[in-house]
């Protein structure tokens, strides 16, 4: 239980600037919604999920290999050294190609009015794709402090520069001439990309300290054999961003356009940013999920050899599945209150966040599955798995978008990880043998969907009396956790400990 804790507090830390650091960012939403249209906003959706799919490439799975070798024979620095050199050459190589060809991406992609959209990714691709590195170092030798005060850093910049071009520089500018230069009325969303570049530069800038501080030294052979443990990784990577987020792309590509639609770019756009605005209610369940899986990587390299880590691991599994439940449950029940976080135009799409909010709990179950192959150097099975669930998706956005439109990719979703995560399982029996507590898992997921059912029939009550009901319906739940955990031993031993002291 000890172990547990300590995986619990790493997660509260990184959690801290994670969760903290990116609710503020995402507060950014309802400020977006309000001022820029839904197509506008679509723009925002569209050119954020490329880079998702770009980051994978230009990391190519240097994060997880930095981890394991950092624990194997070789000497931190110099994996550290030879990581943050193979990182450097490969992004200063994308940064020279994208800008030199910024306007035939541009072309492609349906923004020859906006040439510069592509010019400021490549360059905030190119600066985070290079201090994932020092991250990650930082979460290798445990300073989560220092790694939660440069995140915290990096999202109160972007979000005062959105709030300073966005909301004040308008009245600046009406008031000054000097404002006024520099303000564009026309530039919209651009000044969304240049907050977010300026706020990824300062992250390389304050990592110049640390970069004076260590001997560089370059191992070929090390980075052979990291570039070998890490590559199958990118293809497992590639086919993870497919399965989240395919579904954006499948809207622009495969949305079948009503009779009448004079503008069929402006209106796909549109229907783009009600997606993309709904899936971030979704934002507890995706930053619970992302601040564990920083705090899972260390820590589970760093007790692979310990005796009792098949019992760990199960456990681990189980409180996953708990705490996902009830962020669900909660998310769920209150969505009449969460609702007001994006404008109300956008409300047209709150059918999907259910089948989201599940989606992701499936994947943080398929992330955590996954280090069966991970630990035992067999990463090839990741690429098996993520191209299974990749196909998957692939084909039902297919089949199914152009019918029902964006619930069919939050639908797809859930069909996808939920395959994805019965094979990974069944594959890391052979792997890694566990006692999962599948009688409580079984009962949780079961008690959760009752409850889940039961809320809906409180959709016509009063909403002061549907909150109230919905209230006791969560308590339950959690009574439930009680019971079954026997969380009430554990809390007498934390009491005496506490009056001990």
């Amino acid at each position: 239980m000890g172990k547990i804790k300590q995986l619990a507090g790493q997660t509260f830390i990184y959690g801290l600037s994670s969760i903290v650091g990116r609710l503020l960012n995402y507060l950014l939403v309802p400020l977006y919604t309000h001022v820029f249209e839904s197509s506008e906003y679509g723009v925002i959706t569209e050119l954020y999920t490329y880079v998702t799919f770009l980051m994978i490439l230009l990391t190519y799975g240097m994060e997880t290999g930095f981890f394991n070798f950092s624990k194997s024979e070789y000497d931190p620095d110099k994996v550290y050294s030879t990581s943050l050199t193979s990182l450097f050459t490969t992004s200063s190589l994308f940064v020279l190609l994208g800008l030199v060809f910024s306007s035939n991406i541009a072309h492609l992609l349906n923004y020859d009015n906006h040439v510069n959209y592509i010019s400021f990714f490549v360059l905030i691709l190119g600066l985070d794709a290079f201090t994932s590195i020092p991250f990650a170092r930082l979460r290798q030798q445990n300073k989560a402090i220092k790694f939660a005060v440069f995140k915290l850093i990096n999202i109160f910049v972007n979000i005062g520069l959105n709030l300073f071009f966005i909301l004040w520089l308008p009245q600046l500018a009406e008031s000054s001439d000097l404002f006024s230069v520099i303000y564009s009325p026309t530039f919209g969303v651009g000044y969304v990309f240049v907050s977010n570049l300026i706020a990824s530069a300062l992250m390389l800038v304050l990592f110049i300290p640390d970069f004076f501080k260590l001997k560089f030294s370059f191992d070929k052979v090390l980075l052979k054999k990291m570039l070998t443990y890490s590559l199958p990784l990118i293809v497992s990577g590639l086919a993870g961003m497919i399965n989240e987020f395919f579904d954006r792309i499948s809207i622009k590509f495969f949305y079948t356009i009503p009779d009448g639609v004079t503008d069929a770019n402006t209106y796909i756009l549109s229907e783009l940013g009600i997606y993309g605005a709904n899936s971030k209610i979704a934002v507890l369940m995706t930053l619970f999920i992302q601040c564990f899986r920083y705090s899972a990587d260390p820590f589970f390299f760093s007790n692979k050899g310990s005796k009792d880590f098949p019992q760990l691991f199960a456990n681990v599994n189980k409180y996953l599945l708990i705490f996902g439940l009830f962020i669900f449950l909660g998310i769920i029940f209150y969505l009449d209150i969460v609702k007001y976080f994006i404008a109300e135009s956008y409300w047209s799409g709150l059918n999907v966040v259910p089948f989201l909010l599940i989606g992701h709990l499936l994947l943080g179950l398929v992330y955590l599955q996954s280090f069966w192959y991970k630990l035992n150097q067999k990463t090839v099975y990741g690429i098996y798995i993520f191209v299974i669930g990749s196909v998957v998706t692939i084909l039902l956005n297919f089949i199914l978008v152009p019918k029902f439109g964006y619930i069919a990719c939050a639908v797809s979703n859930v069909c996808c990880y939920l395959i994805m995560l019965t094979i990974t399982f069944l594959w890391g029996r052979k792997y890694l043998v566990c006692e999962y507590d599948f009688k409580n898992m079984i009962i949780y997921v079961v008690a959760a969907a009752a409850l889940y059912v039961a809320s809906v029939y409180t959709n016509d009550f009063q909403f002061w009396t549907k909150m109230f009901v919905n209230t006791l319906l969560l308590i339950s739940f959690m009574l439930l956790v009680y019971k079954l955990e026997n969380l009430r031993e554990s809390l007498i031993k934390l009491r005496k400990k506490f009056f001990k002291r």
